[in-house]
């Protein structure tokens, strides 16, 4: 038998009663997001019919999600990080401001902290044997349209094996290994050399995965590489590449591609190529430039200051 308890006068009472908006004392913003989540909460129990059964196991799934800290990781695996990307981009077309670059998720396995270089830096330290060799460089330009010297580059990925430093479950990587923070210089130029990272995906047997596989839907992503970006005067831009040609590029379980962000990989195999990045063989290169937006009457009012992330 299906019944409908929600719009009683007695359960909006209590809706009000439970978040507070029956105290003086509190946070009234908090009290406002709390009665319109439970409120939308009981209303899904109620045209859904869902059992005790059913609300018991989300629970459970919730708790395990907390245990293994993945809420950042289902975040963008429920399409939350995208949407809010989305409203950004909303907020700023109607402020009338283009993002020639534009923003995407920053994911879950950044780490502050990494060391910094000046003009270029070499990210991965050699022991991942089975990657291709990646030289990637570009100029990062102001809102003024000219080159921004100065700016800070921050750029992060894995290895071939799907894996971060500081979130690799072997402890095979060193500390910051494919992590850098590079200082763009007079000309706005940044380079790092690298090399290419690998598609990952969700841990196997995760709440992540579980819940992914009820929906019907995978956990993989395909290879990418994570940036930061900031200048004096201008908004920090949160950002990343996809590698061009991996299969998954328009299928990525967090939603991040965007138009403008899968540049070309060149593969350089000429001995002038070779020779001009110090190399021995065969590379494959990227070019991305940059393009930040000024400050919005002075105020970066896109930072997400209040963010967890991991710090070494």
């Amino acid at each position: 038998m299906s019944v409908k308890i929600f719009n009683r006068p007695d359960i909006q009472d209590f809706l009000k009663v439970l978040s507070g908006l029956d105290q003086k004392d509190g946070n009234p913003r908090v009290k406002q997001i709390v009665n319109r989540i439970v409120s939308d909460l009981f209303k899904t129990i109620d045209d859904l019919d869902v059992t005790p059964d059913e609300y018991w196991t989300a629970i459970a799934w919730v708790n395990e999600i907390g245990a293994t800290g993945q809420a950042g990781l289902i975040s963008p695996g429920l399409g939350l990080d995208h949407f809010l990307d989305e409203r950004l981009d909303a907020i700023d077309d109607a402020l009338g401001i283009k993002n020639e670059t534009p923003r995407t998720i920053e994911g879950p396995l950044y780490v502050a902290g990494a060391p910094e270089c000046q003009g270029f830096a070499r990210l991965d330290d050699g022991t991942d044997t089975d990657g291709h060799t990646l030289i990637m460089h570009g100029t990062v330009y102001g809102a003024d349209g000219r080159p921004s010297a100065g700016a800070k580059v921050e750029v992060w990925h894995c290895d071939t094996r799907g894996f971060y430093s500081h979130f690799d479950p072997t402890g095979k990587q060193a500390p910051f290994n494919m992590r850098r923070t590079i200082i763009t210089d007079e000309h706005g130029r940044y380079k790092f050399r690298s090399i290419v990272p690998h598609g990952y995906g969700v841990p196997p047997g995760s709440p992540t995965e579980k819940l992914l596989s009820a929906l019907g839907r995978h956990g993989q992503r395909p290879a990418h590489i994570h940036f930061f970006i900031s200048a004096d005067g201008h908004r920090k831009l949160t950002t990343q590449i996809n590698i061009a040609g991996d299969p998954l590029i328009n299928d990525d379980f967090a939603y991040a591609t965007r138009d403008g962000l899968v540049p070309d990989v060149i593969e350089r195999t000429d001995e002038a190529s070779i020779k001009a990045n110090d190399l021995s063989g065969p590379f494959a290169e990227i070019v991305f430039d940059i393009k930040l937006t000024a400050l919005v009457d002075g105020i970066d009012n896109q930072v997400n200051a209040l963010r967890p992330r991991a710090a070494a």
